[in-house]
């Protein structure tokens, strides 16, 4: 069987559509998995910051989270004998920002 001349280059512009679009996913495979580790931070540094805040320490408390992750805000309150943290901060992947945010809670006057 002959090859049609009219199908020649034919692969090559399969190849020119599906370049782009792997690259775009493996791009945003990258920026999700820079966004899980932004979580974990955030999570560590609220609880940390959980539990300066419930033995009185609330100051230093969002010192802990802003360190943890540049630019991440801080909030601080009570449910009934807990004192919880909420930090959050937005990640950007690609062209789309993405909130991420992580809530700890402590015991008030913990040790």
């Amino acid at each position: 069987m002959h090859p049609n001349p009219r199908d020649r280059g034919s692969v090559s512009a399969e190849f020119a559509v599906a370049v782009p679009a792997i690259l775009i996913v493996i791009l945003l495979a990258i920026g999700a998995l820079g966004a899980g580790s932004v979580k974990v931070r955030l999570q560590d540094a609220a609880a940390d910051a959980a539990r300066l805040a419930a033995r009185g320490d609330g100051s230093r408390a969002a010192g802990v989270v802003s360190v943890a992750v540049a630019g991440a805000r801080t909030a601080i309150g009570t449910r009934g004998d807990l004192v919880c943290v909420t930090a959050s901060t937005e990640v950007r992947i690609a062209v789309f920002t993405v909130p991420v945010w992580a809530e700890s809670c402590a015991l008030e006057g913990g040790l």
